[in-house]
């Protein structure tokens, strides 16, 4: 297919490349639906927060400080609840779940959004890489310690990248979880990517049965605040495709968003979206048994956790 024809097109969905946010949204209800936002203070984040309360959603909207998520849910009009859920740090995290079930709240979608990306220098938490910690772990011990809050059709969205085709082979290096015998900035990332997409595959499975759904999505190639941490040669490229065919926000936004909300999407779980379509994955995405150790080994991991 040709870069206009991708630009320009449509796909089974109705919705393509170039559909926002706010247009795949366009006649939905969304009332009395509450739905949790990581990341809501900046770029997508902020704008699944602005569109899911424009149409009506009450949106649980988190960021690493109170006062970052309470700045972002004070430009948007609708129903909002600022909470602080810093992903590198297991207490945040927990208390933010905390938080959530204290309030009562049943929780119609969960939109992992929250990351960070390229870190130029390895760099930790609890003695794992970075990226990999904030992006997988933290959203793991958030998702999991929420599913009971989940409603009946609940559905969990995480936000992968095609970058999970940058992680290393066998998808998760299990034996350099913490990045010392080896780190590179775009394999790491890809690594906590990958495992973002191991991770609804796998809460996909562990949700058969019922009409609660789990996927994850490619938002495209946006500058945003996720680049923040990239060195500077990274940073001149990423901007410098910005001017060539980098997605908007409000477009960015558009897959997480549908793949949370749309009545198309209700039945659909176990997938990889990009452009508010069913995509391909790399094939050992779809490893049963590579998402199966991946939970484990983050189950055992988050137990050590203080």
């Amino acid at each position: 297919m040709s870069l206009y024809a991708r630009l320009a097109g449509k796909g089974p969905s109705g919705f393509g490349y170039g559909s926002t946010a706010e247009e795949v949204t366009e006649g939905l209800s969304l009332a009395g639906k509450t739905i949790l936002v990581t990341g809501c203070n900046s770029g997508l984040g902020h704008e699944a927060l602005r569109v899911l309360t424009k149409r009506g959603a009450r949106v649980v909207g988190t960021a690493r400080t109170l006062d970052k998520a309470k700045a972002a849910c004070a430009t948007v009009q609708g129903d909002t609840i600022p909470l602080a859920c810093e992903l590198a740090d297991p207490a945040s995290v927990r208390a933010c779940v905390a938080a959530v079930k204290a309030a009562g709240l049943r929780l119609d979608a969960i939109i992992c959004n929250a990351g960070i990306m390229a870190l130029p220098k390895l760099q930790q938490a609890h003695g794992y890489e970075l990226q990999f910690f904030t992006n997988h772990i933290g959203h793991f011990i958030l998702v999991t310690g929420l599913l009971d809050q989940l409603t009946d059709d609940g559905r969990v969205v995480m936000l992968s990248s095609a970058a999970h085709n940058m992680a290393p082979k066998g998808g998760i290096q299990f034996d350099n979880l913490s990045g010392a015998t080896g780190y590179r900035d775009w394999t790491q990332y890809g690594q906590s990517k990958m495992a973002n997409l191991l991770f609804a595959k796998e809460l996909a499975r562990r949700f058969a049965g019922t009409k609660k759904t789990a996927n994850a999505v490619h938002p495209g190639v946006i500058q945003t605040n996720l680049g923040r941490h990239m060195n500077p040669i990274a940073q001149f490229f990423f901007g410098l495709s910005d001017k060539i065919a980098l997605k908007s926000i409000p477009q960015g936004a558009a897959t997480e968003v549908y793949v949370a909300v749309h009545p198309a999407a209700a039945g659909i779980s176990g997938a990889y979206f990009a452009d508010c379509n069913v995509a391909k994955s790399r094939a050992d995405a779809d490893d049963a048994a590579l998402a199966r150790k991946l939970w484990q080994v983050s189950e055992e991991i988050v137990a050590k956790l203080p």
